[in-house]
């Protein structure tokens, strides 16, 4: 039991980190969208690129970080324990960034899908009965991209996991092998 309360602390605060490094992303690029009509576009785009490569390189690094040092905390950890706490963390994280999207666009800034909606609008491709559909589809955006987030993240965090714990290997030679 106590392994089991360990390996949920420590891929809690992982996953923590690594929502922190997402939510703080998206907060700096929706500041950044604010700034847009005062400053030049190429340059705030840019900016955003390169935000995003940061947090992308970030957060790979960080998965891979935790799951060494996971591994070195503990000489027993082998590969599958590695790849259970690699993927344990990627599910927190997602959770976290998941309920903050969640959030955010339930309650602090509700018309985003509003002004996704009005793009579509000027879309010549989108005849009448797609927007219909889209309006219905409107109160449930929300969750929908709940849910998506949640997935994307997680199956980005455990593909991650696969490729950092695949070396992984006990330092007890003594250990069986299950």
């Amino acid at each position: 039991m106590n392994e089991k309360n360990s390996m949920w602390e420590s891929a809690g605060k992982a996953g923590l980190v690594l929502g922190g490094v997402s939510i703080a992303y998206m907060l700096i690029t929706m500041l950044t969208g604010k700034l847009a009509g005062n400053g030049p576009a190429f340059l705030l785009g840019l900016l955003n690129v390169v935000l995003w490569i940061a947090k992308f390189a970030g957060c790979i690094y960080l998965m891979r970080f935790f799951i060494l040092k996971f591994a070195a905390d503990d000489p027993t950890v082998d590969n599958s324990r590695a790849f259970r706490f690699g993927t344990l963390t990627a599910l927190l994280s997602a959770l976290l960034y998941s309920a903050f999207y969640l959030a955010y666009t339930s309650f602090i800034d509700p018309g985003v899908f509003d002004q996704a909606m009005e793009v579509l609008q000027d879309n010549p491709m989108v005849d009448s009965n797609m927007m219909s559909q889209m309006e219905e589809l409107m109160p449930k955006m929300p969750t929908y991209a709940f849910f998506a987030n949640l997935i994307y993240c997680w199956l980005f965090g455990t593909i991650l996991a696969a490729i950092f714990s695949r070396n992984i290997s006990s330092s007890n030679p003594f250990i069986d092998e299950q």
